[in-house]
């Protein structure tokens, strides 16, 4: 199933200007499309979409040691919390985080890229406040974190 990711402005990277008015069209756990978000709704009726409030964009990488929790798991899931969806293999030394990072889809990366929004890449996105806090993370397609006032989540084009 196909979903539309929208929010009221969109950044391909980073560093780019955002866009009003964009989307992501994911599909299993790859970027199908980028575009205006109306032109996205015409090109595939029924779509879900997910509305989110503040700016889309790419995931993160975390390029640092993983953030300390009790658990792996619960290392991994801050990642999430911060909107980062990889990690260079250097930061995943401990086996057990490492099976954890994997477990959880997390990108384990050879050397720190630039993260992206390209169509057939993988589906790692993330929605950030005006403040800079993470929203919502989604890595490779899959909604792994949303705040609870992370915007309204539908099925509804309007």
């Amino acid at each position: 199933m196909s979903t539309l990711h929208a929010a009221p402005l969109l950044r391909r990277t980073l560093d780019d200007r955002p866009l009003p008015g964009h989307a992501v069209l994911v599909t299993g756990h790859r970027i199908g499309a980028v575009a205006p978000l109306a032109e996205l709704l015409a090109a595939y009726p029924g779509v879900r979409v997910r509305r989110w409030a503040g700016t889309l964009g790419p995931a993160l990488v975390h390029d640092a040691p993983l953030p300390a929790a009790p658990t792996p798991r619960e290392r991994v899931h801050a990642l999430f919390r911060a909107g980062a969806a990889a990690v260079p293999a250097a930061h995943l030394t401990d086996p057990e985080l490492r099976t954890a990072a994997i477990r959880g889809d997390v990108a384990v990366l050879d050397r720190v890229r630039t993260p992206a929004l390209d169509v057939g890449e993988r589906a790692d996105l993330a929605v950030f406040a005006d403040d800079g806090s993470c929203l919502a993370t989604v890595v490779a397609g899959r909604l792994v974190y949303r705040r609870a006032d992370a915007g309204r989540t539908d099925g509804n084009p309007a």
